[in-house]
């Protein structure tokens, strides 16, 4: 069902003038699977990376690939001033435990992170590298497979329907 929404989309002459309004390369608004995908990879990879504004970090890949650049956009906001305490706890949690560091107890204020920032600096980013690598990666992979389920199910859609037709025709001669 989305996918023959970002279809729609995608045939729609208002997103086709503004793309030639503001000289926008088409590619960047597409919406097909690969250009789907890469951009749900690109934008959750960026968000699980503690780094103040993101979004730029997403704009500043698009030189090197083609990717769905609105999509992108909003995976950034997985990590948003809601999620993002919850998430960078966890990936410290996570790095402390792949380097096989002792945690030290955390505590929300801008004095104990002054404080010890030497200390989970590189637990975090350790736990940030996993998290971005599986979430995206996953994420990437579940998007091609519905797609690609969603393509066979329309197909076969078509040819039942067709084949019902044929049947209906064989029937009244």
């Amino acid at each position: 069902m989305i996918r023959k929404t970002f279809k729609n989309l995608n045939a729609s002459e208002k997103l086709k003038a503004l793309t030639q309004k503001y000289n926008i390369p088409f590619e960047y608004l597409s919406a097909n699977r690969k250009m789907i995908s890469k951009g749900v990879f690109i934008g959750l990879f960026i968000a699980f990376i503690p780094m103040p504004m993101q979004m730029l970090a997403v704009v500043a890949v698009i030189p090197f690939t083609r990717f769905n650049v609105p999509i992108a956009l909003a995976m950034c906001w997985v990590s948003n001033p809601l999620t993002m305490p919850a998430m960078y706890y966890i990936e410290y949690l996570t790095g402390s435990f792949i380097l096989g560091i002792q945690t030290t107890p955390v505590e929300m204020t801008l004095e104990w992170f002054g404080e010890n920032i030497g200390n989970i600096f590189i637990p975090l980013y350790v736990g940030a590298a996993f998290y971005s690598v599986i979430v995206s990666s996953t994420a990437y992979y579940l998007i091609n497979h519905l797609w690609r389920n969603s393509v066979k199910k329309d197909n076969n859609l078509r040819k039942n329907d067709r084949n019902k037709v044929k049947d209906k025709k064989e029937g009244d001669a």
